[in-house]
């Protein structure tokens, strides 16, 4: 996992890395403008020479970036101009030595006509915008470079810029040039919390430096990141894990790492590799248990089973996969699993090594509410709740301590403290909640959405509060744990906000969970290699049929495919 820095922890990092292994913070500024310069080339086919390039620049190093990036493209052979939104005297330390080297350039004549630089007034708010768009480059560049202010700005966009950013974003999503690209983050954006504050700039790539930031990676900012590349400048990476962030990136080394630790042995057999219960179904959305358990199945674990109202197993069955078994179980009389069914269940539950209990259930039911509560409050095994579990436990009440994983984390690492054997033997089987932001909401006992504004503090607060491990679907999902840590997940796109795709999501997440705990791996790395293995199958299912078409049974028949990427990734 990589580790997700707020702007103040970046400028740390840079500040370390100048004072204590003496590397010029001049240099880190050169180093990523290169990388910079670098990606352009690559994404115009590995040359830049007689392109059109115009660089946008602020006062600040965002904009000190850019004046090098420009002239590092014009060295190449790129027509460049670079537009500086203020004046030279107005800049300080690195960004004025870059620019005041452009001004020299300029002033000696070795441009050859090739190199333009200009200072814009800072009253050009006066001017209006679509004076400024007739006097660039514009309607003529190849690419344009948003260098404007990066992770400086803490607040919106406001007046000139703020319209250049809403018409230049309009037209990228229009046209297919010029390509955008944005240094560090795209200008507007909240770089710590991951919100779009008012009119920002949408890049077709953003190059960021050492580490990704909130906006580069937590939905809404995300999506307007365009591709996200991640460049070393220079920066040690012990200086990046000494920061106290607790947010990571979840990358394909992790779940190929999982796929290693529960990998088939020449002794696998079915009892090996874990059995998965799913509690699911009900007279009126039988579908949801079908393809919760399909889903399972193409998880690797060893056995399913399905565990329906008696009134919905012919139903089930007669579509599921033939290798899940079904068991019907006892129901109220609207066809939902009612508490009669704990006992049904506590006889046949232990060979089980995890259950999920919520797809397709009814929520309006007062036994089927004390039935899930029961599972809960007396639970042996790794519980997912997910759908329709969630409504009937919200708002949602604290759960004891989750067994094998530790409530506390090291500074700079990644990994969990091992709690020793006796508090290990004390802690509870964790809780695992996947709600969408709806439900998200209501086990808060909120009904506005502007509760978790912040995402990713909604996500820790809540996770450390009720001491449960939490997915929260939506754009770019979140995974929380009890000791405050909160990967953001990179795979996944639009195309799975269908119907079915929540229950494919809790089937595979089951299946990982009934591995992990059959053959002790730690259950959260476990539900981040899941959440991880379930987006990326939902990419190369819409590479595939397109996000129009596709469906949540075309992602989980990407599964195998998916497999094989993250097992070859790590080679």
């Amino acid at each position: 996992m990589q580790k997700v820095l707020t702007a103040a922890e970046m400028r740390e990092v840079d500040r370390l890395t100048t004072k204590r292994y003496g590397i010029p913070s001049i240099i880190l500024m050169e180093n990523a403008a290169h990388a910079v310069a670098r990606v352009i080339t690559e994404k115009l086919g590995g040359s830049v020479k007689g392109k059109s390039i115009l660089v946008l620049c602020g006062k600040g190093n965002n904009g000190g970036d850019g004046a090098a990036i420009g002239r590092l493209l014009w060295q190449a052979g790129a027509l460049v101009t670079i537009e500086l939104f203020g004046a030279v005297s107005e800049t300080k330390g690195d960004a004025r030595t870059n620019f005041e080297i452009l001004q020299s350039i300029v002033s000696k004549g070795a441009w050859e006509g090739s190199l333009w630089f200009r200072e814009e007034s800072t009253s050009i708010e006066d001017n209006g915008y679509f004076d400024w768009l007739g006097q660039s480059n514009f309607d003529f560049s190849d690419v344009v470079v948003d260098a404007l202010f990066g992770t400086g700005l803490s607040r919106g966009l406001v007046g000139f810029h703020a319209l250049q950013a809403e018409n230049l974003s309009g037209w990228k999503r229009e046209q297919d040039k010029p390509l955008f690209v944005s240094v560090d983050i795209p200008s507007g954006l909240s770089v710590d919390t991951g919100q779009i504050p008012g009119p920002s700039f949408e890049a077709h790539c953003t190059v960021t430096f050492s580490a990704p930031k909130i906006a580069n990676v937590v939905g809404p900012a995300a999506s307007c990141n365009g591709d996200l590349v991640i460049v070393n400048i220079g920066s040690p990476q012990n200086l990046i894990e000494e920061q106290s962030s607790n947010v990571f990136l979840a990358e394909s080394i992790d779940t190929h790492e999982w796929l290693r630790k529960s990998k088939f042995s020449n002794d696998s057999y079915k009892n090996k590799r874990g059995h998965a219960l799913l509690i699911a179904g009900s007279d009126n959305y039988s579908g949801a248990a079908v393809l919760c358990g399909n889903a399972a199945m193409r998880s690797g674990v060893g056995l399913v089973t399905i565990g329906t109202p008696r009134s919905s197993k012919d139903s089930i069955a007669s579509r599921v996969l033939p290798e899940v078994m079904v068991r019907p179980l006892a129901e109220t009389e609207s066809g939902a699993v009612s508490e009669e069914a704990i006992e049904e269940i506590e006889k046949f539950s232990k060979n089980i090594n995890a259950i999920a209990i919520g797809a397709g259930l009814s929520a309006n039911d007062d036994s089927t509410r004390r039935f899930v509560k029961h599972f809960v409050e007396n639970r042996t095994m790794p519980t997912i709740l997910d759908a329709d579990a969630l409504t009937l436990l919200a708002p949602f009440e604290r759960v004891g301590s989750p067994r094998g994983s530790s409530p506390h984390i090291s500074k700079g690492s990644t990994q969990p403290i091992e709690p020793d054997d006796d508090q290990s033997s004390q802690m509870d089987p964790p809780v695992i909640l996947t709600p969408h932001e709806g439900e998200f909401t209501r086990l808060l006992g909120k009904d506005d959405k502007g509760a978790i504004k912040d995402r990713v503090g909604a996500v820790r607060k809540f996770a450390q509060e009720k001491n449960v491990i939490i997915v929260l679907k939506g754009e770019r999902v979140l995974i929380g744990h009890p000791d405050g840590r909160v990967v953001v997940n990179p795979t996944g796109n639009s195309g799975l906000g269908k119907a079915g795709n929540g229950d494919t999501l809790l089937g595979i997440l089951t299946g990982f969970a009934a591995q992990a705990a059959a053959m002790d791996i730690d259950m959260f790395e476990t539900i981040v290699a899941g959440v991880y293995v379930a987006g990326l199958a939902g990419d190369i299912a819409a590479d595939k049929f397109g996000k129009h078409v596709m469906t949540a049974s075309d992602t989980r028949e990407c599964l195998a495919e998916a497999f094989r990427k993250c097992e070859n990734d790590g080679l």
